[in-house]
């Protein structure tokens, strides 16, 4: 499953590598958005599962991955201009679903907000509007490791964090990867975090009420730093959102083992292929069932 590979000029402004991974049945197109620091790789399980139904879009922000040598890093990238991007490859691919992990959803979130035409489902996960005492603590930790563009000491916090209940092999990768990168992405890190630890939340309440689509959201039941209760409280702004919770998993979800990754699979696919739902709490489909709900 080889993807075919292009640079999209977005705006003149950035220039950003994308893989599209087709699928030979497909009638829709699925774009992934990623966490912090994290690449086109960190979606490797993810698209496992929705090749078979889907083709994928996935990207590397301009400052990451293979988008680096393709650009200038004089600034960092807010995450209104990620939105933008991901926005402007939306309309490039002509995208019919979106996922986000972590704090990709913010991107995601600011891009739905502006109801591209496209979209018609979205889901967002390990995603939490708030900032709760771990969280707070985490990115207090994070910061003085960019300060000081410590990457072997943020490997080690990420590692022992939010990425605690990864194998051991996917902390090793992770490791590597978060210690090895360039000084221009510690930059751009401390300046997204620091903004985040100065804000009441890092989601803009008000411009959830631009988002009209059904948008599931999806969370680790052992996650502490973004923990499903806490993503409930965006029932209160959203029209038709509805919320699940992966047994046994923590903020990696489908990385983790693999019942999360099937039990990922199973709810994101329900809620892509299966009818609009007015319930809060979804539920996984069964598989048996498939064939009924799609027609």
């Amino acid at each position: 499953m080889k993807p075919a590979i292009a640079v999209v000029d977005v705006h003149g402004t950035y220039k950003v590598h994308t893989e599209f991974y087709a699928s030979p049945t497909a009638r829709k197109t699925i774009i992934l958005v990623n966490g912090s620091l994290a690449t086109t790789a960190a979606f490797a399980q993810t698209v496992k599962y929705l090749n078979t139904q889907f083709n994928v879009v996935l990207y590397d922000q301009p400052y990451a991955g293979q988008s680096k040598p393709h650009n200038t890093h004089s600034r960092p990238i807010t995450k209104e201009d990620e939105a933008s991007i991901l926005l402007d490859l939306i309309e490039h691919f002509k995208v019919d679903y979106l996922q986000s992990f972590s704090w990709g959803g913010v991107a995601a979130m600011l891009a739905l907000s502006q109801r591209p035409a496209r979209i018609e489902k979205a889901v967002i996960t390990s995603f939490s509007p708030l900032l709760n005492q771990p969280m707070l603590d985490y990115l207090a930790k994070g910061l003085e490791n960019l300060q000081a563009v410590d990457g072997v000491g943020l490997g080690h916090l990420v590692n022992n964090t939010i990425g605690k209940y990864l194998p051991s092999l996917f902390k090793r990768f992770n490791h590597r990867h978060i210690s090895s990168l360039d000084e221009h992405e510690y930059r751009q890190m401390y300046a997204h975090v620091n903004q985040v630890v100065h804000m009441e939340n890092h989601c803009d309440m008000k411009c959830l009420a631009g988002i009209k689509i059904p948008v599931l959201f999806v969370n680790g039941e052992h996650d502490e730093y973004t923990p499903p209760e806490d993503v409930r409280v965006l029932a209160d702004h959203l029209s038709a959102c509805q919320f699940a919770t992966i047994d046994n998993a923590g903020h990696f979800l489908d990385m983790e083992h693999k019942a999360a990754w099937l039990q990922s699979r199973d709810l994101l696919l329900g809620f892509l292929q299966g009818s609009p739902q007015r319930e809060r709490v979804y539920r996984p489909y069964h598989p048996e069932l498939q064939h009924a709900m799609a027609v």
